[in-house]
């Protein structure tokens, strides 16, 4: 597949398999987990991360994203924690955006005092917030927008070239955009991450992650990622090469519903603060039209003091109130009490999250329905 390939042409045919024994229109599946030596160079394993369907599939993500290379892991977590101990040794420091993912934080906290890796958080999320941090020992900068889960937007360039200027990497959790957003090699930075698990899957039935980039970056990746072993399986990675097909029209759908669901929840008086890039008084709203193709299916909101956050959540019937997001149906969730609930609260209060902070990731339903439904469980209280 040509790289000047449209984006949704991409998603269709870039890393396909050619089924060369039936002429099948689909990839085919090969759950081997012990193949025929043919050279050192190119021995297949599931835990090397080159299966046929695992090359074809970060094949895939990476022709999404314009980057070099990919390799595909069992969670976002994974992928996450891979990159970031591959490129990082004993002694070395990190500076990390402070509005991040709470299990990237919590890995953070945890895991990088035993590596005897420093780090340091932002105070807000401007370069020169990022450059207040930086030491003589830093070794990059990593970032994450539209942010989970008060979308906030990084300047990507500007933090790309402050990187370069110091010498040092970057990395981004692309998750929230999507690659049919926001892709963030094309202003200048080094390594994005996915959890999988979200919009490249987008069914709700798949756990996964991705690492893009260089192939110098993927190949160091890689070194660390074969002796951590956190592999796919050959099968989940069908699943997710055949899912990504639609992803394109799955995240065009999302986008506009959330769009017209965020101008909707700014009109009523149950709802104190609308957070949406889309949205002209977002602050952030120049920055997301510079460098996004779409403000994303995600978008948050708190609710009016008067009104019970549990109680809303369990009150609605159309709209599913789990754990997870980016799945074609809709689904709403307290941070604070799931996805950043391991964060002290004077952390959760940094980053704008409180009680009445309603996380809310746009499926592809009529979006009367949706509004229906949110309405409904409004009146439930009244």
């Amino acid at each position: 597949m040509k790289e000047s390939a449209d984006f949704k042409t991409l998603c269709v045919h870039a890393g396909q398999l050619k089924d060369e024994q039936y002429g099948g229109s689909i990839s085919p599946l090969y759950m081997s987990s012990s193949y025929a030596f043919n050279d050192v160079e190119i021995n297949q394993y599931p835990r090397y991360f080159n299966t046929p369907n695992q090359r074809g599939l970060a094949q895939k993500i990476a022709a999404l994203e314009g980057a070099e290379a990919g390799m595909i892991f069992g969670s976002g977590m994974a992928a996450i924690s891979t990159a970031l101990l591959s490129h990082l040794k004993s002694g070395d420091h990190v500076v990390f955006q402070d509005d991040l993912y709470g299990g990237t934080r919590n890995f953070i906290k945890h895991e990088f005092p035993k590596y005897g890796i420093q780090y340091s958080f932002t105070s807000g999320i401007k370069a020169s917030d990022f450059e207040n941090e930086i030491r003589d020992n830093t070794q990059g900068i990593y970032i994450e927008t539209p942010s989970n889960p008060t979308l906030k937007i990084i300047d990507l360039e500007s933090i790309s070239m402050l990187a370069k200027k110091a010498g040092i990497w970057t990395m981004i959790d692309n998750t929230f955009a999507s690659p049919v957003n926001q892709n963030p090699i094309a202003f200048g930075i080094d390594v994005v991450l996915h959890s999988a698990t979200k919009y490249l899957g987008g069914h709700s039935d798949i756990c996964a992650g991705a690492v893009l980039g260089s192939q110098a970056t993927i190949d160091r990746v890689f070194d660390s990622a074969k002796n951590f072993g956190g592999s796919l399986s050959d099968y989940t990675v069908w699943l997710l090469e055949r899912s990504i097909k639609t992803l394109f029209l799955r995240v065009q759908a999302q986008n506009q519903n959330a769009q017209l669901l965020a101008e909707f929840l700014n009109s009523q008086d149950w709802v104190a603060k609308v957070y949406y890039p889309g949205l002209p008084q977002h602050p952030d709203h120049e920055i997301a039209k510079k460098q996004m193709k779409g403000f994303g299916g995600m978008l948050t909101f708190d609710l009016a003091p008067n009104l019970d956050c549990k109680q809303f959540l369990l009150g609605l019937k159309l709209i599913k109130p789990t754990m997870s997001l980016a799945g074609i149906e809709s689904t709403a969730l307290s941070p604070r009490l799931t996805s950043h609930a391991l964060l002290t609260e004077e952390e959760r209060i940094a980053q704008g999250i409180n009680s009445q902070t309603i996380r809310f990731s746009t499926g592809i339903e009529a979006i009367e329905d949706l509004k229906a439904d949110l309405l409904q469980s409004v009146n439930q209280q009244s």
